[in-house]
């Protein structure tokens, strides 16, 4: 039986998710000439990104903060006119650490953080000297196997200092650090010219104006967009692409841009197979499989960070909202199976380790590990992922292109390193014929 693909379900391009990285492409696609479709599985765009009312206002479950060290993000928002609002200075810190509890200025938590992560960083620009060039200095194959834990045992710091930084950095890795690269952190590091201070405040301080959400809408304008479509398999012929979906639907292309994360491409069937590298990545997935909460406590609270255990069920929180006397924060944990969001009386309970004295009343979160769309929060590395998996992923595979915060060069984990990736993914075809 020969399949009839009507003239709505062609395009030069067919592109699998509306996240950044896809709408990214897609308009740029559109503005070089080129005929886009987009197919996306959920019924919004934005990807790991949702701005969604939540707790009596708009909250970001997924992706939040941006910074000027982020070009593309930065590039976009300067495009359509949209600024940045800055989370609240904190004017407390609570921090656990050699067994107890500490309180004091955030600007003692940071010193404190400094010493040891600063040596831990000290070679950030050595291997990385070209940040969006990751495989610039071939020695990183010298140590990309290396897991970040070993790496801060090597240290020999104290266990008050150890404490600290193991868990600052399952903070940052949103998951457990025992499978951690280590290359990873530093890649992240090398971004902000090997300070990880900026770095930090690049991961926590400034929000886009109006939501994520204003940002993607913008980016989105004037794309073929099909919502509540699932892609199933994407097969390469001579002749070009053929995209089927869960509902029956086939769509043909010249190309087609999959921006998929790692954590869910195993619902995908490619013919011809992605490389063996890249179904290996798949099937070991990322290391972040962690929590992120919107919560909702009784009273108008001083501005505070708090940092607990690496391996509490959440391990930060900081203030974000007052809202009519009532404070909302947003809290991070290491793994998601740890903590049921909606139960109060677990959330409670965790909190109770990071915070005194503060009475849950709601909380807010999606499970990003759990939705099939995702199954992962941002994307962190394991130790041999950058050299040997990678570069394939980046490589064009015939007509099929990767794009997406996974697979970016830069800025990977953030809105920054979507965007990036679409750009490259868009020129990339830009490059070619028309077949």
């Amino acid at each position: 039986m020969t399949e009839t693909i009507s003239p709505a379900a062609h395009a030069d391009v067919i592109i699998i998710g509306a996240g950044f990285a896809g709408l990214t492409a897609a308009r740029e696609l559109r503005q070089a000439g080129r005929s886009v479709i987009v197919l996306e599985a959920r019924d919004r765009i934005g990807g790991r990104t949702w701005t969604d009312t939540r707790l009596g206002r708009p909250l970001e479950m997924g992706g939040t903060w941006v910074h000027w060290t982020q070009p593309y993000v930065w590039a976009e928002m300067k495009r359509y006119g949209i600024g940045t609002v800055q989370s609240p200075v904190p004017e407390t810190a609570y921090w656990w650490a050699d067994g107890r509890r500490h309180q004091g200025d955030p600007e003692q938590l940071l010193n404190d953080i400094d010493e040891s992560n600063r040596k831990l960083m000290e070679d950030s620009r050595r291997y990385f000297p070209e940040p969006f060039s990751p495989f610039a200095n071939p020695e990183i194959t010298n140590i990309d196997a290396a897991p970040l834990p070993k790496k801060i045992a090597e240290l020999r710091v104290s266990e008050y200092s150890k404490d600290i930084l193991e868990s600052f950095w399952a903070l940052n890795f949103n998951g457990p650090i025992d499978d951690a690269a280590f290359t990873q952190a530093l890649r992240w590091v090398a971004l902000t010219n090997g300070d990880w201070m900026v770095n930090f405040e690049a991961c926590a301080t400034f929000k886009i104006q109006g939501g994520t959400g204003a940002l993607i809408t913008a980016i989105a304008a004037g794309t073929d967009i099909r919502l509540n479509t699932t892609v199933l398999g994407v097969e390469q012929d001579d002749d070009g692409v053929t995209v089927r979906t869960a509902a029956g639907s086939v769509h043909r292309g010249n190309h087609v841009i999959c921006t998929l994360p790692l954590g869910a491409l195993a619902g995908i069937s490619f013919v011809p197979a992605l490389p063996a590298s890249s179904r290996k990545a798949v099937a070991d997935g990322q290391v972040s499989k962690g929590i992120k909460a919107w919560i909702r406590v009784e009273g108008t609270l001083r501005p505070f960070v708090a940092l607990g255990s690496a391996d509490w069920p959440l391990n930060f929180a900081q203030t974000e909202y007052d809202q009519e006397g009532e404070t909302i924060l947003v809290a991070f944990g290491p793994d998601s199976a740890r903590l049921d969001a909606t139960d109060l009386t677990q959330v409670q309970a965790a909190l109770d380790l990071l915070v005194p004295d503060a009475e849950v009343l709601d909380v807010a979160s999606h499970d990003w590990r759990a939705d099939v769309f995702s199954g992962e929060t941002w994307p962190m590395h394991r130790p041999g992922y950058l050299t040997e998996s990678l570069a394939n992923f980046q490589k064009p595979q015939g007509r099929l292109i990767m794009a997406g915060a996974d697979y970016a060069n830069g800025w990977g984990g953030f809105i920054d390193g979507a965007i990036e990736s679409g750009l490259e993914a868009a020129l990339t075809i830009q490059k070619r014929k028309v077949s």
